[in-house]
């Protein structure tokens, strides 16, 4: 009886620990976001780029040639179904493999790709998408950065990319698309509960000097600054 007694005694203890950790981390996805980094006091505007959203998912979006780098040399037309040199915006968004590829809908959720996101062991994929025109929205906001601020962001994206022995971005072998100009490259870092596809895009605009949160897990975070 006593093995018994202090079996379910650790079991009530790691229930209790698990509901205090997530009500943890409840509080900081609600409270973190509202404390505001602001933009740095950048007086040249040279470069514009844009946040966009699906309602869950952040995206950033830049030209797709500017002075300091033209992204459709590893980021092919080609490499999407119908993309053309007419399309002059590229949105990139940072997340987990499994989700991009392998979940269309929640109901495809994988208890595999739940656990390994969960944990923070699985890998990662970069969506990008080219765009035609950008049309600013509740869910899509414009900014303007300085090329100095511009040349950061392309350092802190480009980073994030895997690159083969010739220094390319490594396009993900898939019939999966989200539309007819869109395509996955490999990524670095894996995604978990603290490290979103929102952090990243969170994590782009502060590298670059915009207004951001402190920390997000989610969009509402990053687009409440630009209300």
């Amino acid at each position: 009886m006593k093995g018994v007694k202090l079996f379910f005694r650790v079991v009530k203890r790691i229930g209790l620990i698990s509901i205090g950790l997530i009500l943890i981390y409840g509080c900081a996805v609600l409270l973190l976001p509202l404390f505001t980094i602001d933009k740095e006091k950048e007086g040249t505007e040279e470069v514009e780029v844009y946040i966009l959203t699906n309602g869950v998912h952040t995206d950033i979006v830049v030209p797709v040639k500017t002075a300091e780098i033209d992204w459709s040399e590893n980021i092919k037309y080609t490499h999407s179904k119908m993309a053309d040199s007419t399309y002059k915006y590229l949105a990139m968004g940072w997340g987990d493999k499994g989700f991009y590829l392998e979940t269309p809908n929640w109901a495809d959720l994988k208890a595999s790709v739940a656990f390994n996101t969960a944990l923070g062991l699985s890998t990662t994929a970069i969506h990008a998408t080219y765009y035609k025109k950008m049309i600013i929205s509740e869910t899509c906001k414009r900014m303007m950065l300085s090329r100095k601020q511009y040349a950061r962001l392309v350092a802190f994206i480009t980073d994030s990319f895997q690159k083969n022995s010739e220094n390319q971005y490594m396009l993900i072998d898939t019939d999966v698309a989200y539309g007819k100009t869109d395509a996955f490259y490999e990524a670095k870092g894996s995604y978990s509960v603290f490290t979103t596809c929102n952090s990243w895009a969170n994590d782009v605009l502060k590298a670059s000097g915009q207004k951001c949160c402190f920390w997000t897990a989610l969009d509402w975070g990053i687009f409440s600054k630009y209300n």
